[in-house]
């Protein structure tokens, strides 16, 4: 991990005061070097106030409290651009309800030391899972897969992904300042501009288990979201596919 330089674990809240504790916990036993950002969307159940205590506790955890809930893909860019401020070599991604294993992090960092500009925690490469996810959810997730590979041409198997760690000099090239979507629509928008960059994206299996304690962000406009805006990517880029299919 030396070889990285600082890394920064930013995990986005909202009403997540049960998970904080013990995720933060656990993050910190698996990757002790790394720094721990939660960009908390002003949750009302005291998970901000919370991250403070934790944060005076430990000076390798950092707050970024947020005016209002704005998005999964909002809270990221804030946390991403605080780390770049801050001089990170490393942003990752992970979610706070402990589907995503912290003890897994280092498969992330390892793939980066060996090269990748993105490497993406795949529940759909050899080696990869679900635990204990509704049947409906996997065919939502594996049917988004699908369909991204579909209008964008893209050959990574799990673009949904939200466990994710990228090089800071990587997320400077593909910019952040026009990045608007949201949901799982943010990491499939990011994953195809590090594409188009022609940077290096590695998938790596985790095992993805879902949460045990609070309610799943996902909800029909960030669904609506992501099909509307991977349809307008796919048709605008499809001249850019067909010529290089056809040099």
């Amino acid at each position: 991990m030396e070889t990285l330089g600082r890394v920064l674990i930013v995990v986005p809240t909202f009403n997540e005061r049960e998970n904080l504790p013990m995720i933060v916990q656990r993050i910190r036993a698996a990757v002790p070097e790394a720094h721990l950002l939660v960009a908390d969307d002003s949750s009302p159940d005291g998970t901000g106030e919370l991250a403070d205590e934790l944060a005076a506790a430990d000076d390798h955890v950092h707050v970024l409290h947020r005016p209002a809930k704005q998005g999964l893909g909002a809270a990221y860019i804030a946390g991403f651009r605080w780390g770049l401020s801050e001089g990170y070599d490393v942003l990752v991604e992970m979610d706070a309800d402990g589907s995503h294993q912290p003890e897994e992090l280092h498969k992330l960092l390892q793939a980066l030391t060996d090269g990748a500009d993105l490497a993406i925690g795949s529940r759909y490469v050899p080696g990869g899972r679900v635990v204990n996810w509704p049947a409906s959810r996997q065919l939502l997730s594996r049917g988004a897969n699908v369909y991204v590979k579909a209008m964008l041409g893209l050959a990574v198997r799990d673009a949904t992904a939200g466990f994710r760690a990228y090089r800071a000099s990587t997320l400077e090239k593909v910019g952040l300042s026009d990045v608007e979507s949201q949901g799982y629509c943010f990491q499939v928008d990011l994953t195809l501009r590090t594409a188009k960059h022609g940077l290096r994206v590695v998938e790596v299996p985790i095992t993805f288990v879902e949460r045990t304690v609070g309610k799943s962000k996902m909800s029909g406009k960030i669904m609506s979201e992501a099909f509307w805006r991977i349809g307008v990517w796919g048709v605008t880029g499809l001249p850019d596919r067909l010529r290089g299919r056809t040099r």
